[in-house]
């Protein structure tokens, strides 16, 4: 076959799309059936189609981050809850009740965490291009604000693109300013966007967070230990929050995990602690 034949000789789709608009209006042509299928969204949406939505959803970003050539990422969880330092004084002042300000309070306290998750995105954002210009530790974060914000926000002040990977939630969630507008990709099932979350994931740094953090978490821990995904260091970020909230001590005394999967992670306080460890762990120099 001569390099110069067509790959496809057939009429492109978007073509075939646009004649679709010019249809003569009749009875046959006006009805739902008449509609090509994939610009019809009453069947796109029926339940039988979920099998479809779900390939769509995979297929969509995987294409995405391949085209923008994404090789491997740092991904990060947390809340979307902590403040920014600038934004913590307000966040107290607007409480209410005692009660409202005791957890705004608290919430305010953990600010330091945003500036190590904007400082450790910075320094994995400063990882240099390989030679073919394929990008190595891009952020990737929920795309939503609080810690998510920080880690695409230092990516941003790197001058390095970041990923953000929304979800549509009841309260519309909109992505944060930071994250690279064509890079920005919104889910519907959660399933599906933790299987990007991990499948470039290179490291994984945890912030606190509620229900969603601990979810991404352990299904994170379980898939090393059950060893369907290769190891990556895990840095698990605010040792006191984590001794608080979750005792994998206990887990490990009690039997229902071994001794050895308390090594599946990692804490730290700072940036730059969990970046060198990240570093050591993968053989590489840390870009600090």
């Amino acid at each position: 076959m001569s390099k110069d034949t067509p790959r496809n000789t057939l009429r492109p789709a978007k073509l075939d799309a646009r004649y679709s608009e010019e249809t003569i209006p009749s009875p046959q042509t006006e009805d739902p059936a008449y509609r090509l299928a994939f610009q019809d969204l009453d069947f796109l949406l029926r339940e039988d189609l979920r099998p479809v939505r779900l390939q769509l959803e995979l297929l969509k970003p995987e294409l995405l981050l391949s085209e923008a050539g994404i090789a491997s990422t740092f991904v990060f969880y947390g809340s979307a809850r902590i403040p920014s330092p600038e934004a913590a004084p307000a966040l107290v002042a607007a409480a209410r009740t005692p009660a409202a300000r005791a957890v705004a309070e608290r919430l305010a306290a953990k600010a330091w965490l945003y500036e190590e998750a904007r400082r450790l995105a910075f320094l994995a954002s400063c990882t240099p291009c390989r030679a073919d210009g394929a990008r190595d530790m891009v952020v990737c974060s929920g795309g939503g604000p609080s810690i998510m914000e920080a880690a695409n926000r230092g990516a941003h002040e790197a001058g390095a693109p970041s990923i953000g990977l929304n979800v549509v939630l009841p309260h519309e969630q909109k992505p944060n300013d930071y994250v690279t507008p064509h890079l920005s990709v919104r889910f519907h099932y959660f399933a599906i966007r933790k299987m990007h979350f991990l499948m470039r994931a290179k490291a994984v740094a945890v912030f606190p967070g509620g229900f969603g953090t601990l979810d991404e978490l352990f299904e994170l821990l379980t898939l090393i230990q059950t060893q369907k995904m290769s190891p990556v260091p895990v840095v698990l970020m605010g040792r006191d929050y984590w001794r608080r909230i979750v005792n994998f001590e206990a887990l490990a005394e009690e039997g229902v995990i071994s001794p050895g999967d308390l090594d599946l992670f990692q804490t730290f306080d700072t940036a730059e602690d969990a970046w060198a460890h990240v570093c050591t762990a993968l053989g590489g120099a840390s870009s600090a």
